[in-house]
């Protein structure tokens, strides 16, 4: 026999339903926190976060967040109470975020060298300008700490005091199953003459909705269970709006321009050259033995797109003499926002920089 639900809970239900359905923009709570744009190329942007009420920062040292490509910026201010920038505000760092904004075909060209040799030094500068401080720390996630690693190692820049890297590969070959098959495919294309470097820009682009097609087939379960939880919690309000801001943000994810999704592929994941201490940048090599700031990198307990095995070779390849790796829970997002991303990953990374970071 079935039983019998009640009418309150079944206008609940049609009401949490139709506001998930047709209306997901009355559940967003992400991206609230307040920002000016103090630079904006027509491409990127650079974004002051206001330290509202909190008085003058207590670091002199501002928190430079540099982000991977691909990724819709939602994901550093998540949830009011789950805010990666808020928290570090919170904890006293004058805190700056380079959005990387919205590739189209025409920024097909743009090569992990474009980003590393021209717009980071151009968004670096502005925060330099910006704040008046000549002394910076570098956060970077996933590729965003190869972006900044690969910085330093090219620039020698003696004024970048701290980088942070979360979740960030630099042996692709080592990342389980997925890096076997990366380093299978790197002999295949070896053994029929093909340089996967040399394949033009216009054809490894890869827009949107491919990114955000692969970034939820990279853990399917995961992703397909999403969709059950909702339909089982339709009568519970605040996790419509947690699977809401999570939609925000994994079905508005941004394009890869085709140059640097290739040279990423081929140094990391393919070639395998990063694991070796280098990267090529055109028709320029860098060495992370050259990077020489305090280093503090955190790997992901159950992160299946760049484990911890694929990332702590970054303690014996930089050569930073200050060097720190953390394990912590969470897969490749998780480590990063997740749910038990404030239990240690924020703080430990707020301690860590305390103590590294001018008063």
């Amino acid at each position: 026999m079935l039983k019998r639900i009640h009418p309150r809970r079944v206008k609940t239900l049609l009401s949490n339903a139709g506001d998930r359905v047709l209306r997901p923009h009355t559940l967003i709570t992400a991206g609230k926190t307040p920002y000016d744009v103090v630079k904006d190329d027509g491409l990127v942007r650079l974004r002051h976060y206001r330290n509202a009420g909190q008085g003058a920062p207590r670091y002199a040292t501002p928190l430079v967040i540099v982000p991977p490509l691909a990724i819709n910026m939602l994901i550093y201010d998540w949830f009011p109470q789950r805010s990666f920038v808020k928290y570090f505000l919170q904890q006293g760092f004058d805190v700056y975020l380079i959005d990387w904004g919205s590739p189209t075909r025409k920024h097909a060209g743009y090569t992990l060298a474009t980003y590393v040799t021209k717009l980071l030094p151009e968004f670096l500068q502005a925060v330099r300008d910006h704040s008046g401080k000549q002394s910076l720390s570098l956060h970077g996630w996933s590729m965003g700490g190869g972006f900044a690693l690969c910085y330093q190692a090219y620039t020698r820049d003696p004024d970048i005091r701290n980088i942070v890297t979360v979740g960030t590969a630099l042996d692709g070959h080592a990342n389980g199953q997925i890096g076997r098959q990366y380093a299978a495919l790197n002999r295949a294309l070896k053994a029929v003459g093909i340089n996967f470097r040399r394949v033009p820009s216009s054809a490894a682009y890869a827009p949107a909705w491919i990114n955000a097609i692969g970034f939820k087939l990279s853990d399917p379960v995961s992703s397909v269970q999403g969709y059950v939880d909702l339909i089982r919690n339709l009568d519970d309000r605040e996790f419509m709006i947690q699977h809401a801001n999570q939609s925000a943000f994994m079905d508005n994810l941004e394009a890869y321009p085709g140059g640097v999704i290739r040279d990423w592929m081929y140094s990391v994941w393919l070639e395998n050259e990063a694991s070796r201490g280098y990267f090529t940048l055109g028709h320029r090599t860098i060495y992370l033995r050259d990077v020489s700031a305090n280093l503090l990198a955190l790997a992901g307990s159950n992160d299946k797109l760049a484990n911890e095995h694929c990332c702590e070779p970054i303690m014996r390849l930089v050569g930073s003499e200050d060097k720190t790796f953390l394990r912590c829970p969470g897969g490749h997002t998780g480590i990063l926002s997740g749910s038990r991303a404030p239990e240690l990953a924020w703080p430990a990374t707020a301690e860590w920089l305390s103590t590294r970071t001018g008063g």
